[in-house]
This record gives C-alpha cells, sequence and structure tokens, in this order.
C-alpha cells in the first residue's frame, strides 16, 4: 500500500496542472519493481547479457555525493552503483559527467553499432528499465540506461530542470563506445527526455518508444517528435492519473513525424515500467517492446 502511494506521488509530481515535471528535485522513490537482493546470483539471462557487456575500463570514478546514499554501493572499480543492481552487472555501471558537470551513474550492457537508450521515470531507478536491458543486450543491442541526477547513485543537485543533459550524456558515451544508431526508449519524463535528447541528432535515430511520458518535461517533447519519423510506439494507461498521463501521450503521439506509430492501450492502471513489472499483462507488453525494437531495427539492415 505504502509503494502504491509514493507511486502515486512521484505520477502527481510530473502530471499536476504545470506539466512541468522539471522544476525541483523528486523526493520520493518508487522502484518499478520489488527489490532485487544486492548480492542474488544472476539467473541466466543475466548471465548471457554480462558475457555479452563491454567493459567500462577507461573512465575513473569521480567523488560525489549521491542522490540516495543509503542505497548506494560502489563496483570494483570504485563506480558508485544503485544497490538494485545485480552484484553481477555492477562492473557494467560507469560514471558519465554532464555538461553542467554532473555526475550520472549508467548502466551499459552490450556493445556495437546498434544502441539503445533507456531512460527511467523521476523517482524511479536504473533498475526501472533492467530486465528490458539485459534481453536486449543478450540479443546483441549496445544498451545504455542512465540514472537521472538527484536519483540513486547518481549525483544529489539542487533540481531536476536539467535532466535532459543526462540523456545527452548517455547519447554521447553510446556514440563514444561504438554505436551508430540508436532507438530512444524512456518512461514518463525518461521517455520525454530520451526523445528531446535524441531529436537534436547525436546519432540516427531509428525507433522511438513513448510509456507514460508528459508531453514536457526537460524540454519540449512536442517539438522533439515531430523531428522524428522513425517508427514509433506510444503506450499509456488511462486509468494512470485518472486519464491525465493518457491526455498528455495522446498529444506526443499526434505530434509525432512517424509514419509508422502505434497507440497502445494498457488497462492495468499502472505508470510508466510499471506497467510491465506489475501488470496484469507485463509479459505481454515486455516482449511487445522487445518485438518492436527488433523491428525498428530490422528496417534499417
Amino acid at each position: 500500500m505504502r509503494r502504491d502511494l509514493r507511486a502515486i506521488l512521484v505520477v502527481l509530481l510530473c502530471f499536476g496542472a504545470s506539466a512541468a515535471c522539471s522544476s525541483g528535485p523528486d523526493t520520493v522513490r518508487a522502484p518499478s519493481s520489488a527489490p532485487r537482493p544486492a548480492e542474488a546470483e544472476p539467473s541466466t539471462g543475466e548471465r548471457s547479457a554480462q558475457d555479452r557487456a563491454t567493459p567500462n575500463t577507461t573512465r575513473p570514478p569521480a567523488s560525489y555525493t549521491p542522490g540516495w546514499p543509503h542505497e548506494t554501493v560502489r563496483n570494483s572499480a570504485g563506480h558508485l552503483v544503485n544497490a538494485c543492481v545485480p552484484s553481477a552487472l555492477r562492473d557494467k555501471v560507469t560514471t558519465l559527467t554532464t555538461s553542467d558537470g554532473v555526475h550520472v551513474s549508467a548502466l551499459e550492457l552490450g556493445g556495437g553499432p546498434d544502441g539503445v537508450l533507456l531512460a527511467h521515470e523521476q523517482g524511479y531507478s536504473i533498475c526501472s528499465f533492467l530486465g528490458i536491458g539485459e534481453e536486449l543486450a543478450s540479443r546483441g543491442y549496445h544498451v545504455m540506461i542512465p540514472e537521472y541526477r538527484n536519483h540513486g547513485a547518481s549525483e544529489e543537485v539542487s533540481d531536476n530542470e536539467h535532466i535532459a543533459r543526462d540523456a545527452r550524456a548517455a547519447l554521447a558515451e553510446l556514440k563514444r563506445q561504438g554505436a551508430q544508431r540508436v532507438f530512444l526508449g524512456g518512461a514518463s519524463c525518461g521517455g520525454t527526455t530520451a526523445a528531446v535528447a535524441g531529436a537534436e541528432g547525436r546519432l540516427p535515430v531509428v525507433g522511438l518508444l513513448i510509456m507514460s511520458s508528459p508531453a514536457r518535461c526537460g524540454g519540449d517533447g512536442v517539438a522533439a517528435v515531430r523531428t522524428i519519423d522513425a517508427p514509433s510506439m506510444f503506450i499509456v494507461s488511462p486509468g494512470d492519473m485518472n486519464g491525465a498521463v493518457e491526455k498528455q501521450v495522446r498529444e506526443l503521439y499526434v505530434a509525432s513525424a512517424s509514419k509508422d506509430k502505434k497507440l497502445v492501450i494498457d488497462r492495468s492502471g499502472f505508470h510508466g515500467t510499471d506497467m510491465i513489472s506489475r501488470g496484469p499483462q507485463g509479459a505481454a507488453l515486455h516482449d511487445r517492446v522487445i518485438r518492436f525494437v527488433e523491428s525498428a531495427y530490422a528496417r534499417r539492415r
């Protein structure tokens, strides 16, 4: 019950009357799935993703105060890591520095030219997209999952106004590590900022996933999707925030320049990645997202 109330508070922060979602730091934390034991042995799928991951060997750790210090550990290289990341994957976490000097924790899985950016909701964590990220890495994709400023193991700063800079840093790192194109994915403000950063052309965009995202957060999502003509999927639950979330996702959908766009209605009532991790149709939705990423890339080959 407490976890549900915290999730509702996060949604209220992002879908209030102003729908700005960027005026201040989130003070509630609503993980998108039940916490995993910090030292749990990885599943077979986790080992596969780990084996395929590209080691982050060139970036030194940084000294800073993380957003959630009591939920932060260090990996073997000294980088700060959210404790929700399984121990077998923690050495795949590195520290990025944004254009305004903020230190951001980021998990890199897989490798190669086909990049995938997965950006979590405000109030959630780097582990929101962990399951999807691991599966995509096991299928040969180069996955980057940043953790936004003021969240988890990323640096504590005065506000969340510039979270799009965190997405930009993740895209720049994907490119530096060899990605030649990118699929953009995100939930709530993560989806908005992924679109905003991706629309700026750092890497060619092959596809876009929006889950429960506001029209504006850390930038103008409507303006961004008007420039992205790649296949796009917009997922939302009508019961989320009594329809306020659906209204904004539909605004993004209508504005999208894609000639291949889909609006997926999930009846669970959950927000963002909770539709996958907690909804009754979550497994089917998870599989649909994986298939959509693969189909978007298949069109480029």
